[in-house]
């Protein structure tokens, strides 16, 4: 059947392609590279062929945010816009005085804050109360700008509302639903 130097062949033949495929590996290798190795290590710099200069974002929490003359935005505030506004509130808040997810919200301005009886409130909300008694039209706007960020820990999941005016706007609407 076979004799040895039929296995002898077969096994040169074997060991001839398998190092013909090392060599072809390392040439190509030399020639194309793939990887991090050799273009700088891990974590290093890499040289950069232009850069884009671009300014600094304030670190949260670090500067101030422009002041908004928020009774300038309340003078021209349009509760018909407002009441456009609601519709993302309205989800988890009625203005019919029961309550829903969250509280209800008719007479919310210039109410004490975490006050609405049997609604079960954050201890974040309560604990808010002591720092902002009341709802004012001011309070509201901090902390219809980001709730998260003004009580943190409270139950609410809503972002917040980035337009100061678009916040102007609900507050103006939410005082004529009192």
């Amino acid at each position: 059947m076979f004799d040895t130097m039929t296995v002898t062949k077969a096994a040169g033949a074997i060991i001839g392609a398998l190092l013909f495929l090392m060599l072809a590996t390392w040439a190509a290798s030399g020639l194309y590279h793939v990887g991090p190795e050799g273009h700088g290590g891990e974590g290093e710099e890499h040289a950069q062929a232009y850069t884009i200069p671009v300014e600094e974002a304030p670190a949260a929490g670090g500067e101030a945010e422009e002041q908004i003359d928020f009774a300038a935005l309340m003078a021209q505030a349009d509760p018909a816009a407002g009441e456009k506004d609601f519709g993302k509130c309205r989800a988890c808040h009625k203005l019919d005085g029961s309550d829903g997810v969250g509280p209800h919200l008719n007479g919310i301005v210039g109410r004490d804050v975490a006050s609405v009886a049997g609604f079960a409130y954050s201890s974040a909300m309560t604990e808010h109360a002591a720092e902002a008694p009341q709802w004012t039209p001011e309070a509201l706007q901090e902390f219809l700008a980001n709730p998260k960020a003004d009580v943190p820990g409270t139950k609410m999941t809503f972002a917040g509302l980035k337009d100061p005016q678009d916040r102007a706007d609900l507050i103006s609407y939410l005082q004529s639903q009192q």
